[in-house]
């Protein structure tokens, strides 16, 4: 998945708060600042989940005609955050090349990079269900290998899901997947792992014969066992078209309000990113709130003013140390330590 129809500029990778300390407990814990900060907010609109959601999950809202909410994510400390808001599907996304790691495109993406991000993801987020994306050449150079490396995706990234950049062509391959085991998403429409071969990006199924070339891609990946389908920067019609043909859910990245669910880039929705599409508008300009809160850190390192110091001696140990203290600076140098 790609940010639109441009190179977009990276932003920094969300990390809500900065603690040295392990957060990693899955219950709910009222100690926990961050559990207790998501409590308080929207509560009655987020509950806490209380079992895992599960691609029948997903079938589930598609029938009942509730839309499902997905956004890209590269780090536990936000997947906690996105699962307390109840987000339904977290997207370990190729993007991470470009917005953790600064890369001018996808295509960079290293697939170990991938799957360690996953598996921290799904950590952060162990009741939602997290979807992998296999990074350029991971499996389109050979079918046994890219079964191996979504195979990989599954055991050690922990992924529900695993993403692949396909046509019907990849059919044959999404087959393999499925008879191993692997839950597949099917990613078609616009494809940004093409974006060197076709000369940048666009958008797909502009014309008629694009359209339907589209829509025989997307019946032949699920005739071959995708679960899920990710449409990418088409015209709304014919994900309409799409979304009546399909019998599993199909998830929208710029292609209109039809689809069951939309997912977009993190960082867009937080205005951190120099460019967003016109499908992805910030929802809030999270830009300026780091760049005050940075400031005002350095501010406070400057000043000294670091609030009070949580680590203490005992009386006894303090009484000690200040005597070994002075007697190491009335030691004259030279003089080695204490026999």
């Amino acid at each position: 998945m790609r940010r639109g129809l441009a190179e977009g500029a990276g932003g920094p990778m969300l990390c809500p708060e900065y603690c040295m300390h392990s957060h990693t407990e899955t219950s709910f814990n009222a100690a926990d600042p961050l559990q207790a900060r998501a409590s308080n907010t929207d509560a009655a609109d987020s509950p806490q989940r209380t079992t895992p959601l599960t691609i029948r999950s997903l079938a589930k809202m598609m029938r009942s005609g509730q839309r499902i909410a997905c956004l890209t994510c590269y780090d536990a400390t936000t997947a906690r955050w996105l699962e307390r808001a109840g987000m339904e599907l977290l997207l370990v996304g190729d993007t991470a090349g470009e917005m953790v790691l600064g890369f001018p495109s996808t295509v960079h993406t290293p697939l170990d990079f991938l799957i360690t991000l996953t598996a921290g993801v799904k950590r952060g987020a162990p009741s939602t269900l997290v979807m992998a994306d296999m990074p350029f050449l991971s499996y389109q150079a050979d079918d046994a290998e890219g079964v191996r490396n979504a195979g990989r995706f599954m055991t050690e990234g922990m992924a529900d899901l695993v993403k692949v950049e396909a046509d019907r062509s990849f059919a044959p391959l999404v087959a393999r997947m499925s008879r191993a085991g692997i839950p597949v998403v099917a990613h078609i429409g616009s494809r940004p792992q093409l974006s060197k071969q076709q000369g940048g990006y666009s958008a797909a199924g502009k014309s008629c014969a694009d359209a339907l070339a589209l829509l025989d891609d997307a019946r032949a990946l699920v005739d071959a066992g995708a679960q899920l389908q990710l449409v990418e920067a088409t015209p709304a019609e014919v994900a309409e078209q799409l979304v009546r043909e399909s019998p599993v859910p199909v998830i929208g990245c710029g292609a209109g309000p039809a689809c069951h669910g939309q997912v977009i880039v993190l960082q867009d929705l937080l205005g951190l990113t120099a460019w967003q599409p016109a499908f992805a508008l910030p929802a809030i300009d999270f830009g300026p709130q780091l760049l005050a809160a940075a400031r005002g850190w350095m501010h406070r390192v400057r000043a000294n003013d670091l609030g009070p110091h949580p680590y203490t001696m005992s009386d006894a140990q303090r009484i000690a140390f200040a005597a070994a203290a002075e007697a190491r600076t009335t030691r004259p140098a030279g003089s080695g330590g204490t026999t």
